[in-house]
């Protein structure tokens, strides 16, 4: 991603880093010297107020003079020079008293340059000064003691300068492992913020393409979690309202479709039925007439009579009651209700409700399908009338192997349920009207287990209605009829 949070994490951090390195280093080299003279001054005072109590407690000459005098010198890092009014040395802490007597005496009797006084009281002054012969910065106090004594006191500025320098070359090494430690850091945290945005990131998307099987898993109780719990709320609302939209959708499209086409469907509905009930009607009334007038007296042959009226009745019946169901689904009567199913689960049941005509004709049968297919978006109700005519058709046509194959296979947006029967190919001239109403391949086989050619025409219906995909293919040992219904929520 060429803007990822993580990355502007890290230049932040980085850039934030490398700043306070900078900042530090420049305040040591601008404020760090100043400051040590402040504390220089300080410690000064304090050395001249020490100093002049020794020398106020026992006298110049005394043990705990020279022994204040010495720890003084020690613990504040000072050259110190105690003369008397003669110039004659009483106390030093150098090897070489003259120089310091020198300059003391410069400062007292002659106009030696001074570089920058600090501040002066009425027993001494603070000063920056050069030693020439040393070429290096010193501040000074020199003054007198209450005992009239005269007092020099330095420590060296060259001390401080390469401080400054050791302490910038530090800040450096110190700052950059600092910077490798804390991108290092950076980036394990930067995970723990990063990797829900970035699961939330793949829930958006898949929801832009109307998926919303996924949900936000991360957890936790921040801000990041507290939109994850809303996005989950928002991708239930949005699968409950797509359905309701898809049903809506559904119906509008088979509503437009029924008025264009109602009238021709009227007519032809007529005209089949009336058609397809001439000859059972004509059989009820020869049979029935020669029932009373008494053509066949012995009993068996009233029998057959009636047996022959009751089958030609049964037969209306049946028919009767699939063209009510045709006529619904072509008409539109019947809502359309989608939702999200089991189609494994369906086509499993439709099998167990044939098993006792499966087995009544030795019939071998059996389903194949993977887990990735069992959820589809269709009318459940609808979808169980196509699958059970598939059925009855394949069991009354299944012969030679004597095997049935019910698949439930993945092409991609949309999931097929195919049946295939062992049997004879359909001829390829009978395939483009096997879904129409009435119309039959084999006649004598139709009538011979009590078909009417409506159960197609009731698939196509269906698929019609739902708006999806059907037909049939031939194989070389049977023929297999297939549909296929929505695995997504696409509208």
């Amino acid at each position: 991603m060429k803007h990822s949070i993580r990355k502007q994490f890290m230049l932040i951090f980085s850039a934030a880093t490398v700043a306070m390195i900078l900042l530090c280093v420049l305040a040591n080299t601008l404020l760090l010297e100043p400051f040590y003279m402040k504390q220089k001054e300080k410690v000064l005072d304090e050395a001249y107020r020490l100093i002049n109590e020794y020398s106020q407690g026992g006298g110049l000459d005394s043990e705990e003079f020279a022994v204040g005098l010495d720890q003084v010198a020690a613990r504040y890092n000072l050259e110190i020079l105690v003369i008397d009014a003669d110039t004659n040395t009483l106390r030093t802490t150098v090897n070489d008293s003259k120089v310091l007597t020198d300059r003391l005496l410069g400062y007292l009797f002659s106009d030696e340059p001074v570089d920058q006084i600090l501040y002066s009281t009425k027993m001494y002054t603070v000063q920056k000064n050069q030693d020439v012969r040393m070429h290096t910065d010193y501040i000074e106090l020199w003054g007198t003691l209450s005992g009239s004594e005269l007092i020099l006191m330095r420590s060296p500025m060259e001390g401080i300068k390469s401080s400054v320098r050791i302490s910038n070359r530090l800040l450096v090494y110190t700052g950059v492992i600092v910077l490798i430690i804390g991108v290092v850091i950076n980036v394990i945290l930067s995970r723990k913020v990063t990797d829900p945005i970035l699961e939330l990131v793949d829930i958006s998307e898949k929801m832009s393409k109307l998926d919303f099987d996924v949900k936000y898993t991360s957890g936790g109780d921040n801000e990041i979690a507290l939109l994850g719990t809303h996005m989950n709320n928002l991708s239930d609302k949005l699968e409950k309202t797509i359905s309701e939209l898809k049903t809506a959708n559904n119906n509008l499209m088979s509503e437009l479709n029924r008025k264009s086409e109602a009238e021709e469907m009227r007519k032809e509905f007529l005209s089949n039925v009336s058609h397809e009930l001439k000859t059972p009607i004509a059989l009820i009334q020869g049979y029935s007439e020669g029932l009373k007038d008494c053509v066949n007296t012995d009993c068996e042959s009233r029998d057959y009579y009636c047996d022959v009226i009751i089958d030609e009745a049964g037969r209306m019946n049946k028919l009767v009651r699939n063209l009510l169901e045709l006529n619904q689904l072509e008409f539109g009567n019947g809502n359309v209700e989608m939702e999200r199913f089991d189609i494994v689960e369906l086509v499993s049941n439709c099998i167990e409700s044939v098993s006792i005509l499966i087995k009544q004709n030795n019939i071998n049968i059996e389903l194949s399908h993977s887990r990735d297919v069992m959820n589809v978006w269709s009318d459940e109700f609808k979808v169980e009338q196509a699958v059970n005519n598939y059925l009855s058709n394949a069991i009354h046509y299944c012969k030679n192997e004597n095997r049935i194959s019910v698949r439930i296979s993945d092409k991609g947006e949309y999931t097929r349920v195919s049946v295939f029967n062992s049997g004879d190919p359909i001829p390829e001239e009978a395939i483009p009207h096997l879904w129409t109403k009435f119309y039959k391949v084999d006649k004598a086989r139709t009538r011979e287990y009590g078909g009417s050619g409506i159960g197609l025409s009731i698939v196509k219906a269906v698929m019609e209605t739902l708006n999806r995909g059907y037909g049939v293919i031939n194989h070389e040992n049977g023929v297999e009829f297939w549909f296929e219904l929505d695995r997504r929520t696409t509208c």
